[in-house]
């Protein structure tokens, strides 16, 4: 997972020397070198970089691990910050004044689970390509699902305008009415908006899209903008999977 980008004065506040406004007349003074370089106002690190002051190395200060479950409504979007001022996700979670990143993605038209943490190891288990991590969505489409369309979710579906073939998914229909489906649909890989193309590949409308579990960890009882924090069993339980 990428991290974020942040100036040398804010990493040295960060890390408890001093204050941000302190930490630049450090650097103004000469004083901070960056990977043995002198380090100037504006410079950026994302805490991989050997920081000194006066020729000792400062360190972050530990943090706690904290991962979040959010409720992701529609039309937010899944990042930290967003330079078009869309409503994002960290607006959800602002109170907590925490450092946290999402893990994966849900589109702007799609709600339901999504996890934040500080934790990278966590969310490099949750989306490693490798680890093939069940998820679980509630899909509502247009029309009636019929033997071909079910067949070809469990068999795979070409998607021809990024060129490779879906992975099997496991599809449970829930209720057909009024011209309208609803079924549960689990994929084993992360592909963007990856529903969506498969609907459309199959001439399916999606009239809306959540995401109810990551393996067997279930949205529960949260509403659309409602999170908690994940127990140290539920951690576990990722960790493991």
């Amino acid at each position: 997972m990428q991290q974020e980008l942040i100036r040398i004065q804010k990493y040295i506040a960060d890390c408890g020397i001093c204050s941000r406004r302190a930490a630049e007349g450090l650097i103004e003074e000469g004083r901070v070198t960056v990977n043995g370089e002198p380090a100037c106002l504006g410079d950026k690190t994302d805490g991989s970089d050997l920081i000194r002051i006066d020729g000792k190395v400062i360190k972050p200060r530990m943090r706690e691990k904290v991962t979040l479950m959010l409720y992701k409504p529609r039309g937010y979007i899944t990042t930290m910050k967003d330079e078009q001022g869309r409503k994002c996700v960290a607006d959800l979670i602002a109170k907590e004044r925490l450092r946290l990143y999402p893990v994966g993605r849900l589109d702007k038209d799609s709600e339901g689970l999504l996890l934040l943490t500080n934790d990278g190891d966590l969310a490099n288990k949750l989306t490693h390509p490798a680890n093939h991590i069940p998820k679980t969505y509630r899909v509502i489409v247009k029309g009636v699902l019929n033997r071909e369309h079910i067949k070809a979710f469990e068999n795979g579906i070409y998607i021809e305008e990024d060129h490779y073939t879906t992975r099997s998914a496991d599809l449970e229909i829930l209720e057909v009415k009024d011209d309208r489906t609803v079924f549960y649909l689990t994929l084993y890989e992360g592909k963007n908006r990856e529903i969506r193309k498969m609907c459309q590949a199959l001439g399916l409308e999606v009239l809306r899209l959540k995401r109810d579990k990551i393996a067997d960890l279930s949205i529960g009882t949260l509403r659309s903008g409602q999170y908690r924090a994940l127990t140290p069993k539920e951690i576990r339980y990722l960790y493991e999977l």
